[in-house]
């Protein structure tokens, strides 16, 4: 592995020509740790080209130990000597730290892009440590008490609030209502004892803080709901209560602008919104439960032409990315606050609540929710306007009935994925469904075994795609028939599979089945009557065939 061509976020050059200090070095491994690790090349210029490392830094194990004696906690960094263009290199590969790194002079330093795409190390600040040690999982910033702050800055109505919250959830902790106000607030992590002093933690205030108090101590606790129709501004409202009220508060401004749809089902019809409702709930608890205190902003919701976007500072925290949010064990920044939220009764008990965001799209046969614009220091939900696919709810609810209980969300994405890609090998699946590959393969098997999923080819090049059954409830039939092969078999194998799935066949099906215009279509029917494949049931512009027995 020769230099790469330019320093980047994760590399870095550093010229040896006049002996750098040994302090310079730490202090680069130091910022790459404290990023996203990194390399290390000591002994070139900024613009690539190799000068030569000096012969005190090319001993590796010597190099080892004085980056690990001059970091704390001690940063274990491999170290190797390369020659390029006949200079001696020295690479030092910088591990990412699961903590926050420092110098043994006290020195904290990240990584950052200047203005003009390239790298520098600058000092990390007290808020951002907090950032850093709440992403990694070592710090719960919401259970951390907020100076200056006592129990009188809590808010006896917001209080009684969340007790109105507790007996009207089915999921919340009804051993919270037998508590007196100060148990109450022990129990749910409000509190905090301080050299003996009772004082209120940063979920308290959040929770059930006084509204002057929430503006002068915990700033980032403000949200604002717009909704746009065109450019014009319909709604732009600021919210700046405790996170019970506010929660609650813009669900309910929300609902004039989530029009509902009716859906017939049997004999029966059933209301789907624009935006499903329990997923808008647990999208905003998600925002404002996992959102980073220590960052400037505030939680933004937005309803306009294209759909519902619901954003909050502070990007994902380690171990989750957007290709994972499914599958990842469920942790977050603020464990106290979440799990306040969860006792309550506002958030999934079992800390699942993406998994309800997915359903309110995948019910209903609407695009998935996109967290794409999402980055390190926001997270970005989108939900599509889009209309329901009711073929696809009247399917869900067959087969739901069938099992007598709910599909599984793993079998909801599975048959999504099909319906967009048509069909896909289980290696296809596993890279565009969030589902783990053992699991992937037994929900796939299952679908087979109900009618829903139909299985192509041999076991070494085996497809998957939706069956005639679902492609005949959505009046797809020539869809299905175009799907079933239509790269390998000739266009009189597909016209006769169609004729005989219809029982009948015309000019237009034909070339609508092999998007061939209607002289083509034509050639190819009367190739078929000649070779007693069809018989014309039906002569004229609107002619016909039918299969021959």
């Amino acid at each position: 592995m020769g230099i790469p061509e330019r320093e980047t976020l994760s590399i870095e050059f550093k010229s040896d020509r006049k002996t750098i200090a040994e302090g310079v070095i730490v202090d680069e491994v130091v910022a790459l740790s404290n990023t996203d690790g990194g390399e290390l090349y000591i002994g070139v210029e900024d613009d690539g080209v190799p000068t030569g490392a000096q012969p005190q830094h090319r001993d590796p194990l010597q190099m080892n130990a004085m980056i690990a004696n001059k970091t704390v906690p001690s940063v274990s960094v491999r170290t190797t000597i390369l020659t390029e263009s006949g200079k001696p290199v020295v690479r030092i590969e910088v591990p990412r730290s699961a903590s926050v790194v420092a110098s043994a002079q006290g020195r904290i330093l990240r990584r950052r892009l200047k203005a003009n795409g390239e790298p520098e190390s600058i000092p990390m600040y007290p808020y951002e440590i907090s950032t850093r040690l709440s992403d990694l999982g070592r710090l719960d910033y919401s259970a951390q008490p907020v100076p200056d702050t006592t129990r009188e800055d809590f808010d006896p109505v917001a209080r009684e609030n969340l007790r109105n919250i507790v007996g009207k959830y089915n999921n919340s902790d009804k051993t919270l209502l037998e508590l007196n106000d100060e148990e109450l607030e022990k129990a749910l992590g409000f509190t905090t004892t301080v050299a003996g002093r009772i004082m209120p933690t940063l979920t308290g205030l959040l929770m059930i803080g006084r509204e002057d108090v929430l503006a002068k101590a915990v700033p980032t606790s403000e949200a604002a709901l717009q909704v746009l129709v065109g450019t014009d501004v319909k709604v732009n409202l600021t919210y700046k209560g405790s996170l019970l009220r506010t929660i609650e508060d813009i669900a309910h401004a929300i609902k004039p602008w989530n029009p509902v749809t009716e859906v017939s089902l049997g004999l029966f019809t059933s209301p789907v919104e624009t935006f499903n409702g329990r997923a808008i709930r647990e999208a905003l608890v998600n925002a404002f439960g996992h959102r980073d205190y220590s960052m400037l902003g505030r939680v933004r919701v937005l309803i306009d032409d294209m759909g519902l976007t619901i954003s909050n500072p502070g990007g994902f925290i380690e171990g989750i990315s957007i290709d994972n949010l499914l599958t990842a064990d469920p942790h977050g920044r603020n464990p106290c606050l979440m799990d306040a939220l969860k006792r309550v009764g506002l958030a999934e008990r079992t800390g699942r609540g993406i998994d309800r965001i997915y359903e309110g799209s995948l019910l209903v046969g609407k695009p998935l929710p996109d967290y794409s614009e999402s980055g390190p220091t926001s997270v970005n939900l989108f939900i599509a306007r889009s209309e329901p696919d009711q073929e696809f709810i009247r399917l869900i609810a067959e087969e739901s009935e069938k099992r007598s209980a709910p599909l599984p969300l793993q079998t909801l994405l599975v048959l999504d994925a099909l319906k967009r890609q048509r069909r896909a090998t289980i290696e296809v699946l596993s890279r565009t469904v969030d589902v783990r590959k053992s699991q992937l393969v037994q929900v796939v098997e299952l679908l087979v075994e109900s009618g829903l999923v139909e299985a192509v080819g041999s076991a070494a090049h085996r497809e998957y795609r939706l069956s005639s059954k679902v492609y005949k409830r959505s009046g797809q039939i020539k869809e299905y028939v175009r799907q079933a092969d239509i790269d390998s078999i000739r266009y009189p194998e597909l016209i006769m599979r169609l004729a005989r799935k219809q029982g009948q066949v015309s000019k237009r099906d034909v070339a609508e089945l092999l998007h061939v215009g209607p002289d083509t279509a034509y050639y190819e029917i009367r190739k078929l009557v000649k070779s007693g494949d069809l018989l014309a049931a039906k002569r004229g512009p609107d002619a016909y065939y039918v299969p021959c027995v």
